[in-house]
């Protein structure tokens, strides 16, 4: 058998659809037909999941007074009003409580069995967008929904023990997709190691990349700092995001300890 050299010959309609994703926020008006949405979030369902425990739920919001309103939620992401559908991936442990209680049990929380909800959530939702994608159609996943996880809860009639991991919008792009350059990624040797962590100084490879993005970003007409990625992280990080996020999942019946 010939053994394939080049990384490129190894490629599939994953791969393709992958190497070729970009966050999509603008959508013509078109509907998203239900049996191809339906055929999209059933395939998601065969996503990894923890001990079979599938500790997540998919809610699909399609009426446009909702969306407008979770759009506010969101931080005023009009995206969220204008795609086609609007998809939330949420950790569930309510399901969890329940088959303990048929069995006499009593669902013991912690910080492992958030986790596993939320990692649950976020592998079904990549899970989706590359589905999605692979249809021609656009998306933008929407972390925003964690901003007022309480008030979507309650918005949506989620029970006890669930929260929305994180949203997304879905729909037809204005722009076919791999229309635009795609935006650079991180390079390969900051990401990818081999047997050991490689912890050498990575100021350098940082430095070529902000350089790289800032190019990016000029030619989408973005005005940008030079130091396009780590200048924008050191702004944000520099104190907590969503401070409250701890106190409020707890009282949503999430444990993080």
């Amino acid at each position: 058998m010939m053994i394939r050299e080049k990384t490129e010959l190894y490629e599939t309609a994953v791969t393709q659809t992958l190497n070729h994703h970009a966050s999509v926020r603008a959508f013509i008006d078109q509907p998203v037909p239900d049996e191809m949405l339906n055929a999209i979030l059933n395939a998601a369902r065969r996503s990894p999941t923890s001990s079979n425990m599938q500790t997540y739920s998919i809610i699909v919001v399609r009426s446009p007074e909702m969306r407008q309103r979770l759009a506010v939620l969101a931080g005023n992401q009009s995206h969220i009003e204008d795609c086609a559908v609007f998809v939330g991936f949420l950790a569930d442990l309510n399901r969890l409580r329940i088959a303990s209680e048929m069995h006499g049990e009593q669902l013991v929380k912690s910080l492992e069995t958030t986790l596993v909800a939320t990692v649950d959530a976020a592998l079904v939702g990549m899970s989706v967008q590359t589905a999605a994608e692979s249809f021609g159609l656009g998306a933008v996943m929407v972390g925003g929904m964690r901003n007022h996880p309480q008030e979507v809860a309650d918005l949506l009639g989620f029970p006890p023990g669930v929260y929305m991991v994180f949203g997304m919008s879905i729909g037809w792009p204005q722009e076919p997709l791999g229309t635009n350059p795609l935006k650079p990624r991180l390079p390969e040797a900051l990401v990818i190691h081999h047997e050991q962590y490689d912890d050498k100084d990575p100021r350098p490879l940082i430095s070529q990349y902000d350089a790289r993005l800032a190019d990016y970003y000029e030619l989408q007409n973005r005005n940008q700092h030079t130091a396009a990625w780590s200048g924008p992280i050191a702004k944000r990080l520099k104190k907590p995001v969503r401070p409250h996020l701890r106190q409020t999942l707890e009282k949503m019946g999430f444990r993080l300890d």
